[in-house]
């Protein structure tokens, strides 16, 4: 049988966030919750699919949402510096001319895309 919620730490894994984000995301409507009969928050498994079904296009995962600190662009390629809300930074270096397709600038929100060594950009 197929499974029917997560709790809040494996919706959280599951979703590549950290268990505060999804709180967070809770309290905003991002995501949808539901409590359980000990008033413990668990996350629909449609849910779940829901926010990864996002990522259809891809078989990448690991997905790090932050804001944009820098692009400098040097001939053909672009290197993006996105401070993600994790306690991490990502750098890609990415075409000069996806960094123009994407219209990147400092301050804007963006996804790293993390899947084996490389790292896509995405808005």
């Amino acid at each position: 049988m197929p499974r029917q919620t997560y709790s809040a730490s494996d919706a959280a894994h599951a979703l590549g966030i950290s268990l505060d984000t999804l709180r967070r995301w809770d309290r905003s409507g991002r995501i949808r919750t539901e409590r359980d009969e000990r008033n413990r928050r668990v996350v629909p498994a449609d849910e779940v699919e829901r926010l990864r079904g996002a990522d259809a296009g891809s078989s990448a995962r690991n997905r790090f949402t932050g804001t944009v600190r820098s692009v400098e662009v040097d001939g053909l390629l672009a290197q993006v510096e996105i401070a993600v809300t994790e306690p991490a930074r990502v750098v890609a270096i990415i075409t000069r001319d996806s960094a123009e397709r994407l219209g990147l600038r400092a301050g804007m929100s963006a996804t790293a895309v993390v899947k084996a060594t490389s790292v896509m950009v995405d808005r």
